[in-house]
């Protein structure tokens, strides 16, 4: 029998501070959720911390205020590293308040959301080891909390938070992932390419467990989910979700024809 809940574990994942500590606990606790240790008890959901543990650096900054730097340099290299690598640990946190926020939900979707933390914190763990190999670490670059913004933004409602967490920002990886891997393959630097390679795999299943949960909450409130995501956008995203689009990506994570041209749609209205 089960000895303790799932929910429990992912509040103590979003607590921990150190990065390896917060990937290790996050490993673990789906090894024990799959080995049958963790009870998955939806109704122990339903509180979550509005600021997880994060470590003092990086620095966090406004998005506009990240200095640019070129790829060909290996300060550049190090940098879109280190951009990427914040970008999965956060993932790791918007996984596990998944998890602990939302009560209510079927028990599949507390799996999902617990596999979802698990893989970005392999991720993490990846790109962490390439950064180290750069000579640099996880910190030594500032960034900025969007993902984070957006967790609050939707933190009232996980229909909110389904379609406009996984389904926008992180489908937004998506997009523009072949183009990096493109520029640093023109930059010789094939070893970050592979592991980019095998997040992007991975990143297409985040994004489609979020539009079946999304539709799942859609049906379960009798909304229609693609003029729903539409109306979304528009209220949360003012800026709108800007091209190009990975389409055959964006397909596999379960969009439709009609929000993939919904999408362009509104790129076209706000470029």
């Amino acid at each position: 029998m089960p000895d303790a809940c799932l929910i429990t574990a992912a509040r103590a994942c979003l607590a921990e501070s150190d990065p390896a500590a917060k990937c290790r606990l996050s490993r673990d606790a789906f090894d024990a959720l799959q080995a049958g240790r963790l009870a998955v008890e939806p109704a122990a959901a339903g509180q979550a911390q509005d600021a997880p543990g994060r470590p003092s650096r990086p620095e966090l900054v406004p998005p506009r205020d990240l200095p640019r730097r070129r790829l060909g340099s290996p300060e550049g290299q190090a940098a879109l590293v280190h951009a990427i690598a914040h970008i999965e640990f956060n993932a790791i946190n918007l996984a596990w308040d998944a998890v602990a926020r939302f009560a209510g939900m079927p028990p599949d979707y507390y799996r999902d959301w617990a596999r979802v933390a698990a893989e970005e914190a392999y991720h993490f763990g990846l790109l962490r080891e390439r950064l180290q190999e750069l000579g640099y670490d996880y910190g030594d670059f500032p960034a900025h909390n969007g993902l984070w913004s957006m967790a609050l933004a939707t933190a009232h409602d996980v229909l909110v938070r389904m379609a406009l967490v996984p389904r926008v920002l992180e489908a937004r990886g998506l997009d523009v992932t072949p183009g990096m891997m493109q520029r640093l393959r023109e930059a010789g630097d094939e070893r970050t390419v592979a592991l980019l390679e095998i997040i992007l795999h991975d990143e297409i299943g985040h994004v489609e467990i979020g539009t079946r949960w999304y539709r799942y909450c859609c049906a379960r409130c009798g909304v229609e989910p693609e003029a729903r995501f539409q109306a979304l956008i528009r209220e949360y995203i003012p800026g709108g979700v800007r091209g190009p689009f990975h389409l055959e990506a964006r397909r596999q994570a379960g969009f439709s024809d009609t929000e993939l041209a919904g999408l362009e749609a509104l790129d076209r209205i706000f470029t």
